[in-house]
């Protein structure tokens, strides 16, 4: 029998005035798209800013279905919209935030599951790490480095 051990690393950053100040204009970016989800069903609101290589910003919020698994999160529609409308560009950069109608959110919100296996994709594809970074509607931001410190053990087409 063997054993692993997988670390991952954050930088944890107080408020969004700490954060260097074109970040803080993507997460800004991401709070107003972040206004404009459709959520009536969670009440759960997520904003995504996604900066390219080639300096374009794409925005998505979380857009909501009463049949739920056909709704789509705000990493996963800023993504898609940025893959095919420029198909050749990087990300570089991601801000995501999120809040909740019904409570203030105070902790970092990560992507869930299948943004993160989302993120892999074009993380992969681009050959290079995406910048993450995270937080609720107020409080600490995380940054991450690249997705593999969110989803150590990433599932790709190698596997196929």
């Amino acid at each position: 029998m063997k054993e692993i051990n997988i670390t991952t690393s954050f930088t944890i950053f107080e408020n969004l005035n700490e954060l260097p100040s074109d970040i803080q204009d993507l997460m800004n970016q991401a709070v107003e798209i972040r206004k404009k989800a459709y959520a009536p069903y969670s009440k759960f609101k997520v904003g995504a800013a996604l900066l390219l290589d080639n300096g374009k910003v794409i925005l998505g919020s979380n857009q909501e279905n009463a049949a739920y698994p056909s709704g789509l999160c705000a990493e996963r529609t800023a993504i898609f919209y940025a893959g095919s409308s420029y198909p050749k560009a990087k990300i570089l950069k991601m801000a995501i935030t999120a809040a909740s109608d019904t409570n203030q959110t105070t902790a970092p919100i990560p992507p869930c599951g299948s943004c993160r296996q989302s993120i892999a994709e074009y993380e992969i594809k681009q050959d290079t790490p995406i910048e993450i970074y995270f937080m609720g509607e107020i409080g600490e931001v995380y940054k991450s480095s690249s997705l593999k410190n969110l989803l150590p053990l990433m599932f790709d087409k190698k596997f196929l």
